[in-house]
């Protein structure tokens, strides 16, 4: 059950056994793909049991169930804006920006699976919220400008207007096909973006 009151998730330790660090980040791996498909109420239980681990290794390393979520939340985040550089070096700028849009789609998909527990995590937290936020603006920002300086795309759009457009898959009702129908709008979103070349 959430608790009213959570206490902010610290780093992981540094000194942390190999094997525990092992642990750790499997449990989080592990929890990022439960919340995206079954949502925040997929039992802790599950996921310690995908993971190879007892239910009380689960808890020594996160103590509640917002933890877990904060770990998890910060992770995709990260993630995310970090695929916005290497994503950059493997494609071309229209391609580069139209994959991490794709992406983005998976960080919603988490980030809906984790929605009560963010809930409760931004009464206590909301410095989390606002640092991602500037994360996920940096690498949009980044990639339109990349794009839009060479000629890919068109240079009137500001990274608030796609940030709307890509923010508004969320409001897409939960289905079986919602993750195609948002890829199809993420689709739409490029045709009207890129320049005729």
């Amino acid at each position: 059950m959430a608790s009213a009151e959570p206490k902010t998730a610290s780093p992981a330790p540094a000194r942390l056994r190999a094997d525990a660090r092992r642990n750790r980040d499997r449990l989080v791996e592990v929890a990022a793909a439960a919340f995206a498909e079954k949502g925040v109420e997929t039992s802790l239980e599950d996921i310690a049991r995908q993971a190879g681990v007892g239910i009380g290794t689960l808890y020594r390393h996160f103590p509640s169930r917002e933890h877990l979520v904060e770990v998890v939340y910060r992770r995709e985040l990260e993630g995310l804006a970090s695929a916005a550089t290497e994503l950059a070096r493997l494609h071309s700028p229209d391609m580069a920006l139209e994959e991490w849009m794709r992406r983005f789609v998976g960080y919603i998909a988490t980030k809906r699976g984790m929605a009560n527990s963010l809930r409760i995590l931004m009464t206590s937290n909301s410095s989390l919220f606002s640092e991602g936020s500037g994360l996920i603006r940096g690498a949009l920002e980044s990639l339109l400008k990349t794009a839009g300086d060479g000629g890919y795309i068109r240079r009137d759009i500001e990274t608030t207007d796609l940030l709307h457009a890509l923010s508004s898959i969320y409001s897409i009702p939960e289905s079986p096909e919602w993750r195609e129908r948002s890829h199809r709008l993420i689709g739409l979103l490029m045709d009207g973006l890129r320049t005729r070349r």
